[in-house]
């Protein structure tokens, strides 16, 4: 039935009449209570919150007297420096074990860029460090009681971090499988797969619901309508973890979860990552929450605070929701783990230095990089009260309970806890099928005209599309690297593109397949599947202005129309972790399937978009929308139960091979009047993007603002000149004739806030070549107004690369902030600079994770 609540229209199987009784409809039996009072109305911008008006859950583990008298003994032997080391988490590009032993943490992670030895590795590679810093951890030789370290991943669609794992589909796409049977699956093999290499945490399951496309983490949730998120909570929960209470509960097949990012994340206004939930309470419970009673009735040992904040006040930092709702009202007894230096934006905190957020009811800081220094200051605010020790003893008694149910103290090192072979384990036949079942259930049949769907395998077919044979575009962000950038087909194998799936089985049948990017072929083909989308991303790297597939770029369409104007039909697979405007290409093809992220195992796309050799349906298509589909890409926010909805396609559509295609021909009125440049984008095809302009500087210090090639200083100590790259005219040279420090600059007609990029592994990237350098002085700065600012030494790094060649040359974010600038207020995001004679050529300026050669901070 259809049930109306709260201006929010949600598929459920009984009618509920409380915020409480929607929110416990997916929990255990009688392990939630919707006993809740009426929300008090505080206006939408009130950041206060009232307990008594959230759900009640029930924690579902008994009192166990053993199990406290075991935590109350070992806390009782604990200093203060072995408490506050159990507090704090560092990541393993920043840590090594001989520091895990002599500061005694309690946990450590690996970062999407951190990896054992700095590379890509397989699971042997990850199980000997795993085993490393398990042994330091728990030598006793210095004094120390020996407490087993925790070890956390993002291992959020399969182990993603590890090369040979299974890669599952993005949240987005099993939202569309409305299978929470298939979801547990999906976490109990992921647990597997990360336990065969020594991991025993995960940050998994997102139970965010994304209200805004534009979020650059949409696809980490499963929809945009809480019914569906949490349905799958308590599956996914019990996959990962095992039934509490049943013999397989965080046995060695299994690890620990932590369901994120309480709470929020999904709402932020305009979908910016990190943002502000201008929301009522009402809707941050009834909405924003709706995934986490169910994932504590199934014994959730962790919940990650979110980065954002609500009505703004920092997640980190509230007190109300941690402390009061989330340890209070809904019994969480396990503890509460901090997002990546997310304490840092707490008011008054820096990344070294925030008790505000551990007496706000965090327990565990994830301090990455940053953990040296939090160390020593949140010890000295240990000795001098600032941190009470009673809140101190309850965080690290929550810390220990964890760990020993799931059996640290006990089960020695990663290597001795697992009775099969890592690499069996990782990317297994058995996990595979599931991942492939998995893909064949979250296709949508947007559009099927004619029925061209499914096309017969004897013919002669034409795959086309830079998607169509890249396992990397197919899986998305958080895949192998952070961003899901900078690997290729070859890191991945186990897995199967989406035509080399097509190609198996098009030649199995007796047809031909060719493979061709550009949609060029050799002989005519009698049908052309075009596979295309959206280019991996994570985070905040993926925020967008509005909802325009690749803005600027016609490439695709241009291709489906020439191939149609040949006579040959055209079946578009479209992959993305959202959805996108793309009427123009829903319009050129003949069918359209939004086949979203779907990880590893293309092969589960030709299985439902092809007969079989006899000419039957081999699968037909099971998925609908767990997102509404835009009808414009202004559209937004778009979510199912609004007032006035009106999507192109509803929440809930897709298409069957029983059903017959009606759909006309759609708008191409984008409604975009500004075309708005992605974030971070700031020179491109050799000119500035819109808000920013080119500026000259001379060696006598006069500088021309918004100049075009070609131009030269008052001094004619540096000139500007248009050049050829990958088009006419679309870089830019600039020579310095070496007779003192001149520059050319991008400057921002309003401040860049660069904080969230900066906090994590953002680099500025500027694509360039190196035609002439003479000796002296060259580098890249930022400025964020008179007297501030910082620059990296650049010099050395080019002297090191190869004339005439064309290369992505990154320098971390963070060097700039290392050196005193104030990434909040960025008016000159890019400033080059020599004193010594040379010509260099640029393209491209952008921030970005990806590069040829990476600079290293320069040290002080």
């Amino acid at each position: 039935m259809q049930l109306v609540f709260r201006d929010r229209r949600v598929s459920i199987k009984r009618a509920f009449t409380t915020a409480g009784a929607l929110v416990c409809a997916f929990t255990v039996a009688s392990a939630c209570s919707a006993d809740v009072k009426p929300t008090p109305t505080d206006g939408v911008h009130s950041a206060v919150v009232h307990p008594d008006a959230w759900p009640r859950v029930k924690w579902p583990f008994a009192h166990d007297a053993a199990l406290e008298q075991r935590v109350k003994s070992l806390l009782a032997k604990m200093s203060d420096e072995d408490k506050v080391g159990q507090i704090i988490q560092a990541d393993i590009a920043s840590v090594t074990p001989d520091e895990v032993r002599k500061y005694r943490l309690g946990s450590i992670l690996a970062g999407g860029n951190s990896k054992p030895g700095g590379k890509l590795s397989g699971g042997q590679a990850w199980l000997e460090l795993s085993d490393a810093f398990y042994h330091a951890s728990v030598d006793t030789s210095d004094g120390g009681l020996g407490i087993p370290v925790l070890f956390g991943v993002d291992a959020v669609h399969g182990h993603n971090d590890v090369v040979g794992a299974t890669i599952f589909p993005q949240n987005s796409a099993l939202g569309a499988m409305r299978d929470p049977a298939l979801v547990a699956e999906i976490a109990a093999a992921t647990a597997e797969e990360a336990r065969a290499t020594g991991i025993n945490w995960t940050f998994a399951p997102t139970l965010t619901v994304p209200q805004d496309d534009r979020w650059g983490r949409a696809f980490e949730g499963y929809s945009e309508d809480p019914a569906v998120v949490a349905s799958y909570a308590a599956a996914v929960v019990e996959g990962l973890q095992g039934k509490p209470g049943s013999a397989d509960f965080l046995d060695n097949a299994h690890v620990i979860a932590s369901a994120k990012h309480f709470v929020g994340d999904g709402s932020t206004k305009d979908g910016k990552d990190q943002g502000d939930a201008e929301v009522s309470e009402e809707n941050l419970r009834d909405v924003a929450s709706a995934g986490y009673p169910p994932a504590i009735a199934a014994g959730v040992q962790t919940v990650m605070a979110s980065f954002s904040s609500w009505n703004g006040e920092k997640m980190s930092g509230h007190k109300g929701l941690l402390t009061d709702v989330l340890k209070g009202r809904m019994d969480f007894q396990g503890f509460v783990v901090g997002d990546w230096n997310g304490h840092g934006q707490v008011p008054g905190c820096t990344n070294e230095d925030c008790p505000q957020a551990i007496n706000a009811g965090m327990d565990m800081f994830m301090a990455p990089d940053s953990w040296r220094g939090l160390y020593k200051n949140t010890l000295a605010e240990v000795k001098s009260g600032v941190i009470p020790m009673s809140r101190l003893d309850d965080a690290v008694s929550r810390i220990l309970r964890v760990k020993m149910r799931l059996g640290l103290f006990d089960k020695g090192s990663p290597s001795s806890q697992i009775s099969n072979n890592p690499s069996y384990a990782l990317g297994s036949p058995e996990h595979r099928a599931i991942a492939r079942r998995a893909v064949r259930e979250t296709l949508v049949l947007l559009k099927n005209h004619n029925g061209i769907l499914p096309l017969n395998p004897k013919q002669r077919i034409l795959v086309a599309g830079d998607g169509a044979d890249n396992i990397p575009k197919q899986s998305g962000g958080w895949t192998l690297t952070w961003q899901g950038t900078g690997t290729t087909n070859a890191d991945f194998p186990n897995g199967q593109s989406i035509w080399g799936g097509i190609h198996e089985q098009v030649v199995a049948a007796g047809g031909t397949a060719q493979l061709s990017v550009d949609g060029k072929y050799t002989q005519k083909p009698d049908v052309a599947i075009v596979v295309y989308g959206e280019n991996p991303y994570a985070e905040f790297q993926g925020d967008i202005p509005n909802l325009l597939f690749s803005p600027g770029d016609s490439s695709n369409l241009d291709m489906i129309k020439r191939l149609r104007a040949q006579g040959i039909p055209v079946v578009s697979v479209f992959l993305s972790g959202r959805p996108l405007w793309v009427n123009p290409e829903i319009n050129a093809s003949n069918a359209f399937v939004a086949a979203w992220l779907p990880g590893s195992e293309g092969g589960g796309v030709a299985d439902v978009i092809l007969r079989t050799a006899a000419g039957a349906i081999n699968h037909d298509f099971h998925g609908k929308l767990a997102y509404s589909w835009p009808r414009t890409a202004v559209q937004t926010p778009l979510n199912v139960g609004q007032k006035n909805y009106n999507p192109q396609f509803a929440f809930g559509y897709g298409l069957t091979y029983k059903d017959k295609d009606t759909l006309g021909t759609l708008s191409e009125v984008s409604g975009v009047k500004n075309s708005a440049v992605a974030p971070g984008l700031y020179l491109q095809r050799g000119k500035p993007v819109t808000g920013l302009t080119l500026q000259l500087t001379g060696a006598d210090g006069a500088t021309l603002d918004e100049v075009v090639a070609p131009a030269r200083s008052r001094d004619g100590s540096i000139r500007l000149t248009a050049i050829d790259y990958q088009a006419q005219e679309d870089a830019r040279r600039v020579e310095w004739s070496g007779a003192g420090a001149a520059s050319v600059a991008l400057h921002a007609a309003s401040k860049l806030d660069q904080d969230r990029q900066t906090n994590g592994d953002v680099l500025l990237v500027t694509t360039m070549k190196v035609d002439a350098l003479a000796p002296g002085k060259v580098s890249l700065a930022v400025a964020c107004g008179a007297k501030c600012g910082a620059s990296v030494p650049l010099d050395a790094t080019l002297a090191t690369l190869p004339k005439g060649e064309w290369l992505r040359v990154g320098v971390p974010l963070k060097c700039f902030r290392e050196a005193g600038a104030d990434m909040t207020r960025i008016d000159v995001p890019f400033r080059l600079q020599s004193a010594a004679k040379a010509t260099l050529s640029i393209a491209r300026v952008a921030l970005g994770t990806d590069v040829d050669k990476l600079v290293a901070c320069p040290t002080h």
